[in-house]
């Protein structure tokens, strides 16, 4: 019943209704003796009063009020101004049954208001003119009475419907900028967390792959020690470089998650021939195939072939059978980029020590792409077979796609 209302706005309306309700009494207590007048202006001011807090309540109170002054056969007066007030509530801030209150009020009220004022013309001049003579003239009085009250009443209730609306309009044009900022903080905090991700995926593929290359360096060099320094010497070498060189790359890594506008190594397609010559460097034997040029491939695909190929190849390495080949085979099409890493299984069904985020990883950046990858046994061989678009479709990790992984082998 009661809507609510700042203590200001409340403290303004009855101010404004005490106001207009004085006025109308100065203006009548010098000409009019009667009290019952006084009754109908502290009426309507009070429902004037609670307008906006309770429309209905002052509808239905302005509806006493009416009824009173025509019971009690007063004369209309400039008091029945504050009735348009009450009508304009009922459509601007009333329910839905108020508005069709509020307009059957006005449509209702102007018929009831034009008869009473009719009668009360015919009951004043009846003794004068004759019955009559005054038939004609009653009618005319209140057809002119019907559409003043009328003009009255229904064009501030059209008037509160205009209003309605635009505050309606204006409501949702608020909303819709909410929402679009609340969207955009949330693209925002997606496409970070895809990057800390990005991020961290690089960082275990750096890690993972240096940290191979340096085990077995370290292993050679503690064999060749005595029988041959020279080859020593060359594994420390390979060693070092190759630790200082993961060691920009993490430290690289870590000033882009410290920092949003930091940036992080991006290893390119080209780059793939020195991978497989570090790898090879280790005891690798690494045969690849390659079709088509990989040049025209966007930066996050051709990062993405690099990762797979590393974390393919560390894995073969790291799990595979020492001394078998292991062939890796890339095409690259207009549309498509197809990736194949096939080692051979060790015997002893054994694996080297691991984390078993290899295949999540490259689950990963197959499935930002768009593209499709299998990873698993092939007979004697574990082959990873991957197909993607060369335009990544979409930049967002799709959700719910890598819960299969936990039936493949880890590696």
């Amino acid at each position: 019943m009661f809507r609510p209302m700042l203590r200001a706005q409340i403290v303004t309306d009855v101010t404004a209704a005490v106001l207009l309700g004085g006025l109308l009494v100065l203006l009548r207590v010098a000409v009019d003796d009667s009290l019952l007048w006084l009754v109908t202006v502290i009426g309507l001011s009070a429902a004037l009063a609670i307008r906006r807090l309770s429309p209905g309540l002052a509808l239905a109170l302005s509806w006493v009020i009416a009824v009173f002054q025509m019971v009690t056969w007063q004369t209309p007066d400039t008091s029945n101004v504050l009735l348009a007030g009450v009508l304009f509530t009922t459509s601007a801030y009333g329910s839905r049954r108020v508005r069709i209150a509020g307009l059957v009020s006005a449509i209702g009220g102007s018929a009831v208001a034009a008869g009473y004022l009719g009668l009360y013309d015919y009951q004043r001049r009846v003794d004068v003119v004759g019955a009559s003579a005054l038939q004609g003239q009653t009618l005319q009085t209140m057809a002119g009475s019907f559409a003043a009250v009328l003009l009255l009443l229904l064009l501030p209730w059209l008037a509160g419907l205009v209003r309605r609306a635009r505050r309606s309009a204006s409501m949702s044009r608020e909303a819709q900028l909410v929402a679009e900022r609340d969207a955009a903080r949330a693209d925002r905090a997606v496409a970070v967390e895809q990057e800390r991700v990005r991020i961290a995926r690089d960082m275990h593929d750096i890690v993972a792959h240096s940290l191979a290359v340096v085990i077995a360096q370290a292993d050679g060099a503690r064999y060749a020690a005595k029988a041959d320094p020279a080859v020593a010497d060359q594994a420390l070498a390979t060693i070092s470089s190759t630790a200082r060189s993961a060691l920009g790359d993490v430290r690289e890594l870590l000033g882009a998650l410290r920092h949003e506008q930091g940036t992080a190594p991006t290893p390119e397609a080209a780059d793939l021939e020195e991978l497989v010559a570090d790898m090879r460097e280790v005891g690798l034997d690494v045969r690849v195939d390659r079709e088509g040029d990989p040049s025209g491939l966007p930066t996050t695909t051709q990062l993405a072939v690099y990762r797979i190929v590393q974390e393919s190849l560390t894995n073969a390495w790291k799990h595979g059978e020492s001394g078998t080949p292991v062939h890796a085979s890339l095409t690259y099409r207009p549309d498509t980029v197809e990736i194949t890493v096939v080692n051979r299984r060790a015997d002893d069904g054994t694996r080297g020590p691991g984390t078993g985020h290899g295949l999540v990883g490259m689950r990963e950046r197959v499935t930002m792409t768009g593209g499709s990858m299998t990873a698993g046994p092939r007979g004697d061989d574990f082959a990873v077979a991957v197909r993607m678009p060369a335009v990544a479709a979409s930049g967002q990790f799709p959700r719910g796609r890598i819960t299969q992984m936990e039936q493949e082998r880890t590696r």
